[in-house]
């Protein structure tokens, strides 16, 4: 899984073609450590459909202030270069992509 910062969010997200979903993060939070087992196994699972990426929040406060990040783990689904879908809190696999289904290219699940 691909890590973003505050100088490659454009290029990585923003120009992105597929969706992107980003997790901002933050190393001292449990359940975003929780979740990453749970988005490298969607990263493999859904590369086609999605990119998925971290940005930590801690040392990349452009970003989380521009969108308004307070708690973490928060998830962006970022088309087209604007965000589609915000979702907060650590989740199940199976939940995570019900929610994704919705804003991902392709057939629903």
């Amino acid at each position: 899984m691909t890590e973003v910062t505050d100088a490659d969010f454009g290029a990585e997200v923003l120009g992105a073609d597929l969706p992107v979903l980003v997790e901002f993060t933050a190393d001292w939070c449990p359940p975003c450590r929780q979740m990453g087992p749970v988005l490298t196994a969607l990263a493999a699972e859904e590369g086609e459909r999605l990119k998925v990426v971290q940005l930590d929040v801690d040392t990349n406060p452009e970003t989380t202030n521009r969108y308004q990040v307070l708690s973490m783990p928060t998830f962006m689904v970022f088309r087209a270069g604007e965000p589609v879908k915000s979702m907060v809190g650590a989740r199940p696999k199976r939940r995570l992509l019900a929610e994704l289904d919705e804003v991902l290219p392709g057939e629903a699940r």
